[in-house]
């Protein structure tokens, strides 16, 4: 939410154009999950708040356990690559590159099978 310019993109539908996914039977669009904090925007979706009656309780439960799906993913990236763990000294420009190129050995080694040791055991 501070970078102007994604949130800029995300406004005016530029980083998910018009992309939908299917679950079950129901098409829906591709949206962040956020926590209470954020404010919600038709591409960010965030639990509801104040008194709820069962059907919110649901949403709020099942929102909870794509972020914990979330979460994990994160963690297992991170533990993976314990260079994310600490501060960088890369460049700005640089950051995203990095981060981006974790994602996709990340991803190819899942994919594999391939197993690690999280953090620096040995």
């Amino acid at each position: 939410f501070r970078n102007p310019g994604l949130f800029r993109w995300l406004q005016e539908g530029i980083y998910f154009p018009d992309q939908k996914i299917t679950v079950g039977d129901v098409e829906m669009p591709i949206v962040i999950l956020g926590d209470p904090a954020y404010p919600l925007m038709p591409w960010l979706m965030k639990p509801y708040t104040g008194a709820l009656d069962s059907s919110k309780e649901l949403f709020n439960y099942r929102l909870s356990k794509c972020r914990m799906v979330v979460e994990c993913a994160f963690g297992r990236l991170k533990g993976r690559w314990c260079s994310l763990l600490t501060r960088s000294d890369l460049s700005e420009t640089n950051i995203p590159i990095v981060i981006a190129a974790c994602c996709v050995l990340h991803n190819l080694c899942e994919s594999k099978g391939e197993t690690f040791m999280a953090g620096w055991e040995v």
